[in-house]
């Protein structure tokens, strides 16, 4: 069978990695000149199935009203006249209970934990290589009001047997050695040791090269405007300049984009960009650098070394798809990693970056069928593209293969939202 995947970042090279190596035929259209060059580009860096948690969750609406009015705030709304962005907010503020959190988050770990081990199973395969470490995710909590509600996060973690550690200063400092230099910013942490770290856009870059040698096109520089349909069927995707391409079945993987290329279809997928933004800067002194990836609790700021790199990723900005740097942003990553890891890595020469998260309001991916037989979806992953690229990769193929997945996929699928309607 001939699929057409739209869009090459991390999901969607993933998913031509999966049904290439099932036997299809696989073309990837992507706009931009090689894989990877846009939300995959300069990520948080993590592979963290244990932090895998939705955005709405009891006593996140209080909590945004705290994040919005600190001065380094992680949470960052700018006025806007799109009706998408409060119907999106009012689906998510919906999420917002305790039911909705836990069943959010199982299905969340679920997907992610099965994507962690597909990685591994990946990277034994192929040898690839992308800066990758597997020395765990370290949530740094600067308060005793924060440690004190780690249990929220455990009860879960529990359930689905995902391994954690709750640590108090010496553990932590036992975790990422650095942090014994500033030994008074926190009073504990929750530690994963199953979670990883890597350059999601070297990975990118290095199965795309993978799966061109399995026979996957890719045509880069090709911008999709639109699909056609007859009969209830994907018919092709035409492309700027008019040729139309035409496969018997099509992965929507677009991210931010793909609820406008299926709109005109009658497919309305709750899918919201949500900015973030990152610095990458060099090490300087490696023993006062992280090992692998902390998780700065009060800010919500990643910093993750990957190579003799360290990049620092944060901030939820709710502003369409403006991809404009704003300087406010960076002074709050400069300022996490500073404070915590001040002599690691030089902050003068740090490069800085901007992407859009695909965000669904229950914060779980949409991966599976749509009511167009022939078109399938891989979107909606939000900060957890890279921590979920293998595994939704994997279960796509398996689905349009007609093979039952590893997991449960019942809940995964556009169809989830018509049945809570």
């Amino acid at each position: 069978m001939h699929i057409l995947v739209l869009g090459s970042g991390v999901v969607g090279t993933a998913s031509a990695y999966y049904l290439s190596k099932a036997g299809h035929q696989v073309t990837v259209l992507d706009r931009q000149p090689a894989a990877g060059m846009e939300t995959s580009f300069a990520n948080a860096g993590q592979v963290s199935p244990g932090y895998s948690a939705p955005w709405a969750g009891p006593g996140i609406p209080l909590k945004a009203i705290k994040w919005l009015l600190m001065h380094h705030r992680p949470l960052v709304v700018r006025p806007s006249l799109d009706p998408a962005l409060y119907v999106w907010l009012a689906r998510m503020l919906a999420n917002c209970t305790e039911a909705a959190y836990r069943r959010n988050k199982a299905r969340m770990v679920r997907l992610a934990e099965y994507s962690r081990d597909a990685l591994d199973a990946l990277r034994r395969e192929t040898g690839i290589a992308y800066d990758e470490r597997t020395l765990g995710t370290l949530q740094l909590f600067r308060t005793a009001k924060q440690l004190d509600h780690v249990a929220d996060d455990t009860v879960v973690l529990d359930a689905h047997q995902v391994r954690y550690e709750v640590l108090d200063p010496a553990g932590c400092i036992r975790a990422e050695p650095a942090l014994a230099r500033v030994r008074e910013k926190f009073v504990g942490g929750l530690r994963l040791p199953g979670d990883e770290t890597g350059d999601a856009f070297l990975f990118t870059q290095r199965l795309a090269e993978i799966c061109a040698r399995q026979g996957v096109i890719f045509r880069y520089g090709t911008s999709v405007e639109a699909l056609r349909h007859d009969r209830g069927r994907v018919s092709g995707a035409v492309l700027k300049g008019g040729e139309v391409v035409t496969a018997d079945l099509y992965v929507a993987a677009m991210g931010s984009y793909t609820p406008a290329l299926l709109r005109p279809l009658g497919i309305r997928l709750p899918v919201y960009p949500v900015k973030g933004y990152s610095i990458t800067l060099p090490v300087t002194d490696p023993d006062a650098a992280p090992r692998s990836t902390v998780m700065d609790e009060t800010y919500k700021v990643a910093i993750t070394r990957l190579g003799d790199r360290i990049r620092v990723g944060g901030t939820a900005e709710l502003a369409g798809f403006d991809l404009t740097l704003r300087e406010p942003r960076r002074a709050t990553l400069a300022h996490s990693v500073g404070d915590l890891f001040p002599t690691g890595g030089d902050i003068s020469r740090a490069s800085f970056w901007t992407g859009l998260r695909p965000m669904t309001p229950d914060g779980t991916p949409i991966i599976g069928p749509t009511a167009l037989p022939n078109l399938f979806t891989n979107t909606g992953h939000g900060t957890l593209g890279w921590t979920m690229a293998c595994g939704s990769g994997r279960v796509l193929a398996d689905l349009i293969g007609g093979r039952a997945p590893d997991i449960d996929t019942a809940d995964l699928a556009m169809a989830r939202y018509a049945a809570a309607a």
